[in-house]
């Protein structure tokens, strides 16, 4: 359990929630584990298996608590609401934003920023480890380059332009990505990114995990009441999550790119992992995606300290706080929207 932003996250699979008075009561295994006021809270996300009772759903509703469900591996279920109040006036202002290119612009930045920023780390933690396996140089002008990139992107006002910024910046990333890459250098090798389908093992490890990552964004959206289909930088699409796919532009190089790059260099997952089609594309095994299921879960039950509340909490929660902080912006709470930078 862990309470942030006024809001109650269950992370025990066998928690169960009942009303208790004025308080929402969490049992696990039929032991109180904890017990809190419901006039102290705003939302309950639950990753729970057994749920709660009527009674509490009931009360969520009606104290216009926003009571979401989530499988324990993280997709959302279904979130419990009582009239249409705060939701429907959270998503009014989310589609007046996406309708506005400056005030996308303002959101839309910093997600691009905190993107860039990340991946400078990612460079930079290599480089600051194993300095003497990679190219130095080629990874100190690319740190250069990414710095200079956020200058530029903190004062755009303009989405087109910052979409051009944000496609240089990661064109520079994954130019020196493959230095990044310490065994294994026969097998796992960056070359470039393709998709669609991927044509190398490094490509689609990233690829499924990116995937991973954008049904986690989206459900976190969802969870806090946003509509995941309308972003500020990714335009709409009839069947796109377009704001998924903003929010996991600033957690793509920490909570996708680290582990495809520890799993590799650790050599976790191997060249037998994976299957090459007829048509040059690589998929993984069964047993490949299996391995890579179990690290990602794994990983998001690691501890970590969020850089901007100070807070202790792991790393799958890391969506879900991002989507509280820009729901939190668009209803005129907080003065802007904080990416995720990590240190």
């Amino acid at each position: 359990m862990k309470k942030l932003l006024n809001t109650l996250f269950i992370t025990s699979e066998q928690a169960y929630l009942s009303l208790e008075g004025e308080t929402v009561c969490v049992e696990i295994q039929k032991q109180k584990a904890g017990q809190f006021p419901l006039h102290t809270l705003e939302s309950i996300v639950c990753f729970s298996y057994n749920g709660a009772t009527p009674a509490f759903m009931g009360a969520c509703a009606n104290r216009g608590i926003n009571l979401a469900f989530f499988h324990p591996y993280g997709k959302f279920l279904c979130r419990v609401t009582g009239e249409s109040r705060g939701n429907v006036l959270l998503r009014r202002e989310q589609y007046r934003v996406a309708d506005d290119d400056r005030s996308s612009c303002m959101i839309a930045r910093n997600f691009i920023l905190g993107k860039v920023y990340n991946c400078r780390w990612s460079i930079d933690r290599t480089l600051r480890d194993h300095e003497l396996r990679i190219n130095t140089e080629k990874c100190k002008r690319a740190i250069q380059f990414l710095v200079q990139a956020m200058d530029k992107i903190k004062v755009e006002e303009n989405t087109e332009t910052l979409r051009g910024l944000e496609g240089e910046a990661a064109s520079v990333y994954f130019g020196v990505f493959d230095e990044l890459i310490l065994n294994q250098k026969e097998d796992f090798y960056f070359h470039g990114r393709n998709k669609r389908p991927p044509q190398d093992c490094m490509n689609a490890m990233l690829s499924f995990g990116y995937t991973l990552l954008a049904n986690d964004c989206a459900g976190a959206l969802e969870g806090v009441g946003l509509d995941s289909y309308v972003g500020f930088m990714h335009s709409d699409r009839p069947g796109r999550k377009s704001l998924a796919l903003d929010l996991m532009e600033e957690l793509r190089p920490v909570l996708v790119d680290r582990l495809v790059l520890t799993l590799v260099n650790n050599r976790q997952i191997r060249k037998e992992h994976f299957n090459i089609l007829e048509s040059g594309a690589v998929e993984f095994t069964d047993e490949g995606k299996k391995k890579f299921l179990s690290a990602w879960q794994e990983h998001k039950k690691e501890q970590m300290t969020h850089p901007y509340l100070n807070e202790k909490i792991c790393w799958g929660l890391v969506p879900h706080v991002q989507s509280l902080l820009l729901a939190r912006y668009l209803r005129g709470d907080i003065d802007g929207y904080p990416p995720f930078l990590w240190k």
